[in-house]
């Protein structure tokens, strides 16, 4: 059985990254990085093997994502919400519950998945809704509204979405999925932004989209649940996306090393920069950051994949790590920058187009703020609601 060192091979990584810089100055999505890697298998990875994938682990698959994201930034963060629909099914599979077995089926059958979770203005992400869920009667739901960062817009397959069901006495969360070929909705061509441009993290407007009765997964009530769909959901995405921020502060940190190793001072009669004390701390400072962030990673990961309970501290600490590893590496990648003097400044640079990637890890959830939150409330108690 193939393991990971067999999926991103050097020469891949090396075809990938070539082309990253032609796909972030056009604007484009990487289509041909998608297609090597579906040929690679890296789309049906972490499929059980029982199910007839390489039976990677959530902890190797943060690894992967890591190498993946020093190559090509925006392909690993697209691949990244397939990924999480793949670590969901394998959470919810663990606890005996078959119904997103069918996602393992569709990945191996070469189906793309992408994540129609954000909502512009909604801070509450999992826990509650803007789009409508309207039931068919027959236990499916077509969905209204408008989803936001939907990242593989160009490329997917089968869409993992969500929205409120009104129609009851109490308002129920529905989580269902929807396929491309079933209509019922418009992908904006609206993402022009500073990086991760070849993410096309497009709009997606739900106008009808339908998820019949077997591709809806969960009726819950909104907010806060410890529902294994939904801490699969919170620890996939946390976790691969800290590892994706992660394999870019490493490939920022790598490519400044090579370059004070290049540069000269005249100041210092043609001595290289690496000799210099203050470049030496700066590059030791940001490899010092670097390196507190990838055993919580892997520890997390671990406890997922094994199926520990944390208690009421999991979501919280997943929380942490994602907004630890996303800051860290804006840290990281800024002091590769400083150290590798105006050169960097320039678009033509691997690590000009690094450092805009890299300021999209603020805007993922969990933002800064919520992650505080989450831990005053897991200190403290949470606030008297207001009378």
């Amino acid at each position: 059985m193939p393991r990971p060192d067999a999926l991103l091979t050097d020469d891949l990584l090396e075809r990938i990254r070539g082309r990253a810089a032609q796909v972030d100055r056009e604007n484009g999505f990487p289509h041909e990085d998608l297609a090597d890697l579906a040929k690679a298998g890296y789309l049906r990875a972490m499929v059980p093997v029982e199910f007839g994938g390489l039976g990677l682990s959530l902890e190797e698959m943060t690894c992967e994502q890591m190498r993946l994201a020093g190559a090509a930034p925006a392909t690993a963060l697209s691949v990244n919400m397939h990924q999480v629909w793949m670590g969901v099914a394998r959470v919810v599979h663990a606890t005996g519950d078959d119904s997103m077995d069918w996602v393992f089926a569709d990945a191996l059958a070469g189906e793309v998945f992408g994540f129609g979770i954000s909502e512009a203005g909604n801070d509450l992400v999992l826990f509650g809704s803007r789009t409508e869920a309207r039931p068919d009667g027959e236990g499916g739901f077509s969905f209204h509204g408008t989803k936001i960062f939907t990242s593989l817009s160009p490329a997917w397959t089968r869409l993992g979405t969500f929205g409120t069901d009104s129609t009851g006495e109490e308002p129920m969360s529905v989580f269902g999925f929807i396929t491309r070929d079933g209509g019922g909705f418009e992908i904006k061509d609206d993402w022009d932004t500073l990086g991760m441009r070849g993410s096309q993290s497009r709009t997606t407007v739900l106008d009808g989209a339908h998820a019949p009765a077997d591709r809806v997964i969960r009726r819950i009530p909104p907010g806060p649940t410890a529902d294994p769909f939904v801490f699969g959901i919170f620890a996939s995405f946390e976790l691969l996306l800290a590892s994706v921020y992660t394999g870019i502060a490493q490939r920022a940190l790598d490519l400044a090393v090579a370059t004070v190793g290049k540069r000269t001072s005249m100041k210092n009669n043609g001595a290289p920069y690496a000799h210099d004390p203050d470049i030496r701390w700066r590059l030791a400072d940001a490899a010092i950051e670097l390196d507190a962030i990838h055993p919580q990673i892997a520890a997390l990961a671990r406890d997922v994949d094994q199926g520990v309970d944390r208690g009421p501290l999991w979501m919280p600490q997943l929380s942490a790590v994602k907004s630890r590893a996303t800051e860290t590496a804006l840290s990281v990648v800024t002091k590769a920058i400083r150290a590798s003097g105006g050169s960097s400044y320039f678009s033509s640079n691997e690590l000009s187009r690094l450092y805009r990637d890299v300021l999209a890890g603020i805007f993922h959830p969990s933002d800064d703020e919520s992650v505080h939150g989450a831990w005053a409330n897991a200190l403290l108690g949470p606030l008297p609601a207001p009378e």
